[in-house]
């Protein structure tokens, strides 16, 4: 049988920037009814391909058929137009304004009068919302500012349906959800499928490709590396995606001889949010915190940094006092932490790569200001650290925002290394990173544990909880459910975050 005519095709891309090839003869289709996925590292031109198709580029050679004909966008309305709707990991919804207002914006249904028509657009936004499973948690009326991350993913969704399009691209639509808002994402993905919508999906996690995929495209270095007509293993994706086997993904596990004394003792720890919280984390020691959305996690990661303090039991920090009442005590306690949203919380994103990795030890400086000569050997130490992270950048007084994620994550690591941490917190400390940029982050972590830090990690990565932890913390409601040593199966953690631990133990 002859396979569906593509409803999109790109033949021969090509586009180049000054003094870079970003795309080289890059040809890709989606058929309606499809899942393509498009893999690659940051990079590899997923970005330029995808901005091309929406208009915000023109390619400098090649062409574009929609249905069959040649079209050539220059302005991303007219791709819009057009029925082809991208959802950015940054949404372009207005929170201010209403979901119905944002489902319309710009083509608002109007009365015989010339007004907006407040009933007609509400009665047209539950109707396509009533195609989604989160339906009955939307209000048309509700600000969009008001919903959780989850929610606005579907509101962005139920926009593109609204629109009729034709072709959606979902760029890293899973980034900031929770593995229960990940499978509804995902049963939408097959109603939008089922419905005959050509669907480009982007993204790093393997897990979703096996889940997702019709096909498979990677790039690599603005080229097709591969071409996958069925899913195959993760090896080969990955394999593909960075030229090479990654045998050494995760790194080794600490040998009995490389674990020191705990760092961090939490004794019967508490507050509003937490109960009981007994955890130690040795120098030279990853402990992995795992646990669905909600349980406490990051929780525990607030209390032990201060934010939102321990107000019973005891902490200790390198043998002394840590029950920290604020981020400045834990700083200077000896706490890192690498926030879960670099972007939002851990960066300045118009400064340059060199005062983001100062952001710390500058706001520690004393109060009348550090010499000249203190200045130039603070900032010849986060050089050195910005060295040793192996950050890749044109120059350290370049704005951190043109970085990767991946070395921006690294860049924060050097912020608090300037500060010799005793136990630095990792909260998802691969989000939204490339398969190559992963495996780096995780030799950074044990490079850092070996040279005797303590680190906790949090992440919604179970294969990476798995293969990056020394020891495996589950918590659940609050509290600590389960310790597993290195090797634990995702099955076992599973176990233990929900209620099924407790049906078995009944």
């Amino acid at each position: 049988m002859t396979a569906a005519a593509p409803v999109i095709e790109m033949r021969n891309i090509m586009k180049t920037f000054p003094g870079v090839k970003a795309l080289s003869d890059v040809s890709f289709d989606v058929r309606a009814g499809e899942v393509q996925v498009l893999v690659g590292e940051n990079g590899a031109g997923k970005s330029t391909l995808i901005k091309i198709m929406s208009g915000v580029y023109q390619a400098n050679a090649g062409d574009i058929r929609l249905a069959g004909e040649t079209v050539r966008f220059t302005h991303p309305v007219q791709s819009l137009q057009a029925g082809i709707s991208v959802i950015y990991q940054e949404f372009s919804l207005l929170p201010e304004r209403s979901v119905a207002q944002n489902l319309f914006l710009g083509r608002e249904p109007r009365t015989r009068f010339g007004l907006i028509d407040e009933a007609t657009m509400r009665s047209e936004t539950r109707r396509v919302l009533e195609l989604f499973a989160s339906s009955a948690r939307i209000d048309p009326d509700t600000p969009v500012g008001e919903l959780d991350v989850a929610t606005q993913q579907m509101v962005e969704i139920a926009k593109a349906v609204s629109l009729d399009a034709r072709v959606i691209v979902m760029d890293e639509p899973t980034a900031a959800l929770n593995d229960t808002e990940c499978a509804e994402l995902f049963d939408t993905v097959d109603m939008l499928r089922a419905r005959g919508v050509a669907i480009i999906y982007i993204t790093h996690r393997m897990r979703e490709i096996t889940r997702l995929a019709d096909r498979v495209t990677v790039l690599k270095d603005g080229e097709i590396a591969e071409r996958f007509v069925h899913v195959p293993a993760p090896e080969a994706i990955v394999r593909a995606m960075v030229g090479r086997d990654i045998d050494d993904f995760y790194a080794p596990a600490a040998t009995d001889d490389e674990l020191g004394v705990a760092v961090l003792e939490v004794k019967n720890a508490g507050n509003d949010k937490l109960n009981n919280i007994n955890l130690s984390v040795r120098a030279g020691e990853i402990v992995g915190l795992a646990g669905i959305q909600g349980a406490g996690r990051v929780a525990l990661a607030m209390a032990l940094f201060g934010e939102a303090p321990f107000t019973s039991g005891d902490v200790t920090l390198g043998g002394k006092h840590a029950r920290f009442r604020s981020a400045r005590e834990a700083i200077s306690g000896g706490i890192g932490l690498l926030p879960g949203d670099r972007k939002k919380e851990g960066l300045v994103l118009m400064q340059s790569v060199r005062d983001n990795g100062m952001l710390t030890s500058r706001a520690f400086s004393p109060l009348w200001g550090p010499s000249k000569q203190n200045a130039i050997a603070d900032i010849s130490r986060i050089d050195d650290l910005l060295d040793q992270m192996d950050i890749r950048a044109a120059s350290y007084d370049q704005d951190i925002r043109g970085l990767s994620g991946g070395n921006q994550q690294k860049a924060i690591v050097a912020r608090w290394l300037a500060m010799d941490p005793k136990l630095l917190i990792f909260i998802e400390p691969t989000r939204g990173i490339d398969v190559n940029a992963k495996a780096g982050i995780y030799h950074l972590m044990r490079d850092l544990a070996r040279k005797g830090a303590g680190i906790l990690m949090i992440s919604s990565d179970l294969p990476e909880v798995i293969g990056t932890a020394d020891r495996i913390v589950v918590m659940q409601e609050g509290q600590i459910s389960a310790t597993f040593p290195r090797g634990a199966t995702e099955q076992d953690i599973m176990h233990a975050a929900t209620d099924e631990m407790k049906d078995t133990a009944a």
